[in-house]
C-alpha cells in the first residue's frame, strides 16, 4: 500500500505534479482543495470569505483524516497551508505515508504565482511591490511543517516529470 502525500507552498507544483505521479504509479490522485470543494460545494476563496478560515482548517483537517484513514493506495496533493495548522504535520510522519516536501524557493513561487492569485485568498490583493517580501515571510512561516515531511525535492527549474522521477525513485 503506498500513501503519497506532497506538501509544500501555494504554486510549488503539488497539484501538477500530484496528478502525473498518480498517473505514471497507477494510483489515484486526490487533490485536497478540490475535495474542500466538492465537500462543502464552494470554492477555496468562498470558503475563506463566507466561513473563514477556521472552518476552512477544521474541515480541511476532518477530510484529510479520513482520506489517510482508508486502505487505498494513493498520491494526495495537499492544500499549502494544510500541514501548518490542527496538528496535521503528524499525518507527514505516520508509518504508512511516504510525504514529499515540493520545496521551491522564493524567487520561483512569486515567479509561479505572479498573475495567479484570484484563486489563493492568502496572497489575493497582494500588490506587486510588497508581493515577494509577503511571499518571503509567509514561506518563513510555514517552512518548519513543510520540513516534516520525510523527503525533500527541489522543484526550481524542473518539470513535473522530472519531479515524479524522482518520487519514483522514493517509492521504488
Amino acid at each position: 500500500m503506498k500513501k503519497i502525500i506532497l506538501a509544500g507552498y501555494m504554486a510549488s507544483g503539488k497539484t501538477t505534479t500530484g496528478s502525473l505521479a498518480a498517473l505514471t504509479l497507477g494510483l489515484k490522485h486526490y487533490d485536497l482543495d478540490t475535495l474542500m470543494e466538492r465537500h462543502t460545494a464552494k470554492s477555496i476563496p468562498q470558503l475563506f470569505t463566507e466561513k473563514g478560515e477556521v472552518y476552512f482548517r477544521k474541515t480541511e483537517h476532518e477530510l484529510l483524516k479520513t482520506i489517510l484513514d482508508t486502505g487505498d493506495s494513493f498520491v494526495l496533493s495537499l492544500g499549502g497551508g494544510t500541514p501548518c495548522y490542527a496538528n496535521n504535520h503528524l499525518f507527514l510522519r505516520r508509518d504508512d505515508v511516504v510525504s514529499v516536501y515540493l520545496r521551491a524557493g522564493i524567487d520561483e513561487l512569486v515567479k509561479r504565482l505572479q498573475g495567479n492569485t484570484a484563486y489563493r485568498p492568502q496572497v489575493a490583493g497582494q500588490d506587486g511591490g510588497t508581493f515577494r517580501e509577503f511571499v518571503a515571510k509567509h514561506l518563513f512561516d510555514r517552512s518548519w511543517y513543510y520540513y516534516q515531511a520525510k523527503h525533500i525535492i527541489n522543484v526550481d527549474d524542473k518539470t513535473p516529470g522530472a519531479v515524479v522521477e524522482q518520487i519514483i525513485q522514493l517509492v521504488s
